[in-house]
């Protein structure tokens, strides 16, 4: 199989940047002629990418997911165990952010296949699953929650907010969550 153009690669990379940025700006006012006026390409080379809004959605979740688990490796061996675990809710709260304006699309695509979803759960789970490990080793988690109680506690305090500002409101209510799973402290201590 023939590798992909560096141009090729770079437009797809560029594309999927504004389209994060795109959608958690605009929510359900993006459109695809703005992701791809953000991104500085035509709109035929978004279609070529991606050749539907669903391809698109799916696409800039996936990648989301993987950064975020990449960000769980290295906040597990650069940050303090409950600093690391704080630091990651607040991007998945951002992540969130992002896809509040794709929910409507990414419906329709999971209800499809639910590849997207099993995926996209794992991935984040995983992450959880690292930083929790550590920080309940260290003896600064409760030992009885699970990564899948924080992701869809997560989830749940996102979606209740629709307000402006709303990401700001939710970072402070994972903080108050944080602080009431911690042995000895709060999570800032």
């Amino acid at each position: 199989m023939r590798r992909p153009r560096a141009d090729s690669v770079r437009n797809r990379d560029r594309l999927l940047q504004a389209a994060s940025e795109v959608f958690r700006t605009r929510g359900g006012q993006a459109t695809l002629e703005g992701v791809a006026r953000e991104a500085g390409v035509g709109i035929g080379t978004l279609y070529r990418h991606f050749p539907t809004r669903e391809a698109l959605f799916e696409a800039v979740y996936r990648r989301e997911a993987d950064q975020l688990a990449e960000l769980s490796e290295r906040l597990a061996r650069e940050e303090e165990p409950v600093a690391a675990l704080r630091a990651w809710m607040h991007a998945n709260i951002r992540m969130i952010a992002t896809k509040q304006g794709m929910l409507t699309a990414l419906a329709l695509a999971v209800d499809k296949s639910s590849e997207v979803y099993t995926y996209s759960y794992s991935r984040l789970t995983g992450a959880i699953g690292l930083l929790l490990g550590r920080a309940v080793a260290a003896g600064r988690i409760r030992d009885d929650v699970k990564a899948d109680d924080i992701l869809l506690t997560l989830v749940g305090m996102s979606l209740v907010r629709s307000q402006p500002g709303w990401e700001e409101d939710v970072i402070r209510l994972a903080d108050m969550f944080l602080d009431g799973l911690t042995r000895g402290g709060t999570a800032r201590d």
